[in-house]
């Protein structure tokens, strides 16, 4: 498989580098401490076209795709988590209607998006139903022209400032995950609010809220896709996703341990810069490997999703990328730490925000051990074709 970047690839890629570098690592410290979302970082991608990178260009985008958004991705997640989530949440709030919406909500929801004219986020997970995304409690009734939605959502990202979300209810509640459906709800519908914001670990620059359903009153043409076939598309959704997660934790792994390197080349112990010392290679090593692996994993997965591969079919392949990257953030940020040594502990280390930033991926969006299952099950139904 060949992942030679094209020529518009290499301009996405040394776009997003420079806004990085130039716009979004200055802003980083002060997003991590405030926790307030960053409106002009939001309009520089609006400007540049980053918003726009997943999305064909009759709808407004590039026709970039998911390889050309995660290349973005991992640019910005080497400086600040926070600010590569924005990019992901384009596309995490619109995969299934790019999938399965009418033509009305495309143009407006998907191409609202690319243009930076609207803000979406994704509502699935509650209080009582996290991976186990079939047990989710919040009710949609047909009611005439419309379905009344009952319930609460947590931990939803980017909600604080999104004008609509993709949301996840039960319409059959006899039918397990049968009974799904999947619809999009304006900020201003009646009987739905946005709650409160919590407290977090990291990624403090987006952040995250609960909604909730109070008999909420939702148009019955905000259906996406057929009444009840809603689970296998919110699957779809999550699993066309993944190589983004997948690339904020290439990114992360990248900048946390280059961050350390560049200490490493100053710090002078026992005579010797730190990064003479074997240790201090050995980790080094170990991780610059476990970051290429990631990245073809990535790649991959990107390339697989833009062929319409986000199936039953190919979900272990994109399940790979999102679980290893990740972890290989985690563990780069471990390492990044451990070399830094005290400074790395401290609050005005880059190092402590990239921690707290890298343990997150490894929960949202399907958790590690989530992926392993859908891996295993691949293994045992014989979809990877070793033999």
């Amino acid at each position: 498989m060949n992942f030679y970047l094209t020529e518009e690839q290499q301009l996405i890629r040394d776009t997003a580098r420079r806004i990085a570098r130039e716009v979004v690592a200055p802003r980083a410290p002060e997003l991590d401490d405030t926790g307030i979302y960053p409106e002009d970082i939001f309009q520089v991608y609006k400007e540049t076209g980053l918003l726009g990178l997943g999305f064909p260009e009759e709808l407004g985008g590039s026709g970039a795709g998911i390889f050309g958004l995660a290349l973005a991705i991992e640019e910005i997640a080497k400086v600040d988590n926070a600010c590569a989530l924005i990019l992901l949440l384009t596309r995490l709030s619109t995969s299934a209607i790019l999938k399965a919406g009418t033509e009305e909500q495309k143009r407006k929801y998907c191409a609202g998006t690319a243009r930076g004219e609207l803000r979406g986020a994704f509502g699935l997970t509650e209080p009582g139903a996290g991976s186990d995304s079939a047990n989710i409690a919040t009710r949609a009734v047909r009611k005439g022209n419309e379905y009344i939605l009952t319930g609460t959502k947590c931990y939803i990202s980017g909600a604080s400032v999104a004008d609509f979300f993709l949301v996840a209810a039960k319409t059959d509640p006899g039918a397990g995950s049968r009974g799904f459906s999947v619809f999009i709800v304006d900020r201003d519908t009646p009987g739905f609010r946005v709650g409160r914001e919590d407290r977090k670990m990291g990624v403090h620059g987006v952040p995250t809220c609960e909604l909730i359903f109070e008999e909420a009153r939702v148009p019955a043409h905000n259906l996406v896709g057929r009444e009840n076939e809603g689970f296998k598309l919110i699957m779809w959704n999550l699993n066309s996703v993944r190589p983004c997660v997948a690339a904020r934790g290439v990114g992360t792994a990248e900048g946390a341990i280059q961050y350390a390197v560049d200490y490493a080349r100053q710090r002078q112990t026992f005579g010797q810069p730190l990064i003479e010392h074997q240790a201090i290679q050995m980790m080094i090593a170990e991780v610059a490997m476990h970051i290429e692996a990631s990245r073809l994993l990535t790649y991959q997965a990107a390339l697989l999703v833009d062929e319409g591969k986000a199936d039953r079919e190919h979900a272990h392949f994109l399940s790979m990328a999102k679980a290893f990257a990740t972890e290989t953030a985690v563990e780069a940020c471990d390492k990044a730490l451990q070399i830094m040594g005290g400074l790395g502990y401290m609050h005005e280390s880059l190092t402590e925000r990239f921690y707290r930033d890298a343990r997150q991926l490894t929960i949202v969006e399907g958790t590690s051990q989530v992926q392993r299952l859908i891996i295993a099950r691949a293994v045992k139904d014989n979809l990877l074709n070793w033999y």
